[in-house]
């Protein structure tokens, strides 16, 4: 089969491997060999780290939408008078699989002499599992036990340990809403019974939200209906588009958000740390990859007769580029094929390799208590497993291009004069 080959593919698929005549073929293969397993090794770590970054931002994203919604529906007013009209006309759209209403509110909340900011989100504890999984993550007490009229209140986790609350125990909601009296304007004051601790494993959440009936939400912030919708759609990534296509079906002085501009400079940030992470280490790649100049400029070196023999036969000039081009791309290609297939195995088993790791050196990378989550996590995605290789498969061909353009002018009376 090798023998109905041209011929430049015939004698680059020979240099490529080490020839007997001399060490020095011996090392320049060697070269070769090490050049390969840098692109191997660069591939291969790219891959893994886009990976172990992939992961953790769907960790985080994930985390955050078990307390957020996907879309967001509130009045420009304010308030969202007639809520189930609204809903009717989102589910009017295939894509969305739940709606709840909610009040937002800013407030500050106290127990003994601790004071702390908070997020007070008034919600129906009946509707509020269709469009977030809060109620599931509550870790003490019941989310069902948000009562209208009763004034009970479930807090984060963090909240809750920062204000030294428990279950049973008694919190006071200030809310900046104040009353007008003889005295002057003062603020709103609600004692509200600690029914419930909920934990996200998302820091920002855990530490400043809290969940009341949406009842006694609407009383405390003097809202005549909830402050808006909260929408779950089927696929969570076409969010952007949803809305879009929301907006021109609902009714109403309606303004709508969807998750991804909620947390856009969150998410902005993580897509540049990838791009910078992607640059960084494209550099090792193509560190390995211009290996291949000295290798292939020590071989046409090593090679002017052959060359010289090869021209006086009748071989062009384009001929003689083509050959150490196909041994230049060769290396990167292989390389490559083993970089991807290294990353690829090591990407998909992190959750047993990195514990092997662990246990071998009796360390841990991710202590839960400062992380929240002990495992590390990995999300192959294979559009980067092809945009890594095909980066190395041309940075290994553009580094061919010197050497071969430079044998391509070797001269075969001057090549072979001392021969």
């Amino acid at each position: 089969m090798l023998k109905n080959l041209p011929f430049e593919w015939l004698v680059g698929l020979r240099y490529t491997r080490a020839g007997r005549r001399s060490g020095r073929n011996s090392f320049i293969s060697f070269i070769s060999l090490i050049s390969m397993a840098g692109i191997a090794l660069g591939v291969a770590a790219l891959i893994v780290v886009l990976s172990v970054m992939n992961g953790f931002q769907k960790e985080v994203r994930d985390r955050m939408l078990s307390v957020l919604s996907h879309i967001e529906v509130f009045d420009a007013s304010g308030a969202l008078p007639d809520w189930r009209e609204t809903a009717k006309e989102a589910f009017l759209n295939k894509e969305v699989k739940g709606a709840a209403p909610y009040v937002a509110g800013q407030g500050m909340i106290t127990r003994d002499d601790t004071v702390r900011g908070v997020i007070v989100r008034g919600v129906l504890p009946q509707e509020e599992p269709k469009v977030s999984e809060v109620a599931a993550q509550v870790r003490q007490g019941s989310f069902n036990n948000l009562v209208p009229g009763e004034f009970n209140i479930v807090l984060g986790g963090e909240l809750a340990r920062a204000m030294n609350a428990a279950i049973g125990d008694k919190v006071t909601l200030i809310a900046p809403q104040g009353q007008v009296t003889p005295a002057g304007v003062i603020p709103r004051l609600k004692q509200f019974n600690v029914v419930g601790i909920f934990e996200a494993g998302h820091y920002e959440y855990d530490s400043s939200l809290a969940f009341i009936h949406l009842d006694d939400a609407m009383k405390m912030f003097k809202l005549p209906a909830p402050s808006g919708l909260r929408l779950r759609i089927d696929d969570m990534q076409r969010a952007p588009q949803v809305a879009m296509e929301l907006s021109r079906i609902l009714t109403g002085n309606v303004l709508i958000r969807d998750w991804s501009k909620q947390n856009r400079n969150w998410f902005a940030a993580v897509q540049t740390e990838k791009r910078m992470m992607f640059i960084i280490l494209t550099l090792i790649i193509a560190v390995a990859a211009f290996n291949l100049v000295s290798t292939l400029v020590m071989t046409v070196t090593d090679k002017q007769a052959d060359i010289a023999i090869l021209r006086t036969l009748g071989a062009s000039p384009r001929s003689i580029m083509k050959v150490f081009m196909i041994q230049g791309a060769i290396v990167g290609l292989v390389g490559t094929a083993i970089g991807v297939t290294l990353g690829v195995a090591v990407a998909l088993n992190v959750d047993v390799i990195v514990p092997f790791i662990e246990r071998l050196l009796g360390i841990q990378f991710l202590p839960r208590d400062i992380y929240l989550i002990s495992a590390l996590p990995s999300d192959l995605r294979w559009p980067d497993v092809w945009s890594i290789g095909g980066v190395a498969v041309v940075l290994a061909f553009i580094a061919t291009l010197y050497p071969s353009w430079s044998a391509a002018r070797v001269k075969p009376a001057e090549a072979l004069r001392y021969e």
